[in-house]
């Protein structure tokens, strides 16, 4: 299987939300449109296809990412323009198949963590990293936002260290501080700038 096939088969897998890789294979082998498009010309075995999808593919598959990325920001309207550039930030535990040594998280458990920023006024993903699962979040913010750009985070991202060099990069940030309020520590958003926070007294950019 060529990278090639590799790739249109993941399409295909997600255009039609398969739930599984033998899924996938089944229809691959059964569908006359399947066979001659998007399968491999000599077909695919499970123990083949799965070894290709665990083992490579990750390199070039972000770059396809960053691709796509790139040509949909000129193509898609954004939205909410006059709040600048809006990037949530998050990391998200996905759980880790036996092939991914790499993916150490905890004795006893492997897993792997992706950390994602999503671009709001555009609703599309805007950059991508895999890590090991016990991979600290918060150094990714500054990987994923750029300077004069708005990171929307949750308080797993507290830490005062941080604020002051995102401060000091032209990193902006809205995050929340408790489930019962949160507020903009950095004056992110300059028209909400003067708006005080409910609770605390401290500048808020929008309300909760």
């Amino acid at each position: 299987m060529t990278f090639e096939d590799q790739l249109h088969a993941l399409i295909y897998f997600h255009l039609e939300d398969h739930t599984s890789g033998r899924g996938l294979i089944q229809a691959l082998k059964e569908d006359e449109f399947l066979r001659e498009h998007i399968a491999p010309e000599k077909g695919i075995e499970k123990s083949s296809f799965f070894k290709a999808i665990n083992s490579r593919g990750l390199e070039q598959l972000t770059q396809v990412f960053d691709a796509l990325v790139q040509e949909s920001r000129t193509l898609l309207p954004g939205e909410h323009t006059d709040l600048g550039d809006l990037i949530s930030v998050d990391g998200s535990l996905i759980n880790a198949t036996l092939s991914m040594a790499w993916a150490d998280y905890r004795k006893g458990a492997k897993k792997a963590k992706a950390h994602v920023g999503f671009n709001l006024n555009q609703s599309i993903p805007s950059k991508i990293f895999l890590t090991n699962g016990n991979e600290d979040e918060r150094p990714f913010v500054e990987k994923i936002v750029a300077k004069g750009q708005t990171a929307v985070i949750d308080r797993g991202y507290q830490g005062h260290k941080n604020f002051d060099t995102w401060q000091k990069e032209g990193i902006h940030y809205q995050q929340s501080f408790s489930r019962q309020y949160c507020f903009l520590r950095c004056l992110c958003i300059p028209r909400y700038r003067d708006q005080q926070s409910r609770k605390t007294g401290q500048t808020c950019g929008l309300s909760c």
